[in-house]
């Protein structure tokens, strides 16, 4: 089993990387696994405090949860992934199963801060973009998808995506293995990371018990 980070800052093009490596890729040995789907559940504080929260620092994830579902998909075993309701900051009643794959994808923000996922890595991608791009895809998306205005996105990345993104997210660049600049618009990176990881499969033999069993340090 591979197993691929895909890391960078709000709105730098990530999806759009790992959308491309994804329709690439036999569809039957990749899964997916986005970090965002790890938000940790806000249901229980009322909507004005919920729209508080930092969700741009690493205490927003649960990482444990996360991880434990790279251990039981890396030693076999389906999870079920939740499902992230950005406009109500809740995860829904529903959950995604997502089984066993030759490669897994995990894709999200904060996916490089914490080393005990960092170690269930084989690959790291680092999807970087220019600030200004990022906050004019960010205003785009979170206007028309999560229910957000203009001035709160401004004032959201003002106050927290910004100094969240320096102190997190930029320095754990210096964990990748290959970082890929203008973000998604990046065709020949992407070309050239899609044609590596189809290498590796050829490869690589088919996997029943997919390796040897996870093992995380740390509490999980």
């Amino acid at each position: 089993m591979i197993i691929i980070g895909i890391a960078g800052g709000t709105a730098s093009g990530k999806t759009t990387v790992v959308r491309n490596i994804y329709e690439n890729l036999p569809s039957d040995r990749v899964a997916l696994i986005p970090q965002d789907a790890y938000y940790k559940d806000m249901g229980h504080l009322p909507m004005e405090e919920r729209l508080k929260v930092n969700y741009d620092h690493p205490e927003a994830f649960e990482f444990d949860l996360l991880l434990e579902h790279i251990c039981s998909l890396k030693n076999g075993t389906p999870v079920e992934v939740p499902v992230y309701d950005y406009v109500t900051c809740t995860r829904t009643p529903e959950s995604r199963t997502v089984n066993p794959q030759e490669v897994i994808i995990i894709e999200g923000i904060m996916i490089m801060t914490d080393p005990r996922l960092r170690e269930q890595m084989d690959i790291k991608i680092f999807v970087d973009a220019d600030a200004d791009d990022r906050l004019m895809r960010r205003i785009k998306r979170d206007v028309a998808e999560r229910g957000r205005t203009v001035e709160s996105v401004l004032d959201a990345y003002e106050t927290r995506v910004k100094p969240m993104h320096n102190l997190f997210i930029e320095p754990s660049k210096r964990y990748a293995d290959i970082i890929v600049p203008q973000g998604g618009s990046n065709h020949v990176a992407i070309d050239v990371l899609t044609s590596m990881i189809h290498a590796k499969l050829i490869v690589s033999p088919a996997v029943a018990g997919y390796g040897t069993p996870c093992e995380v340090s740390g509490d999980i």
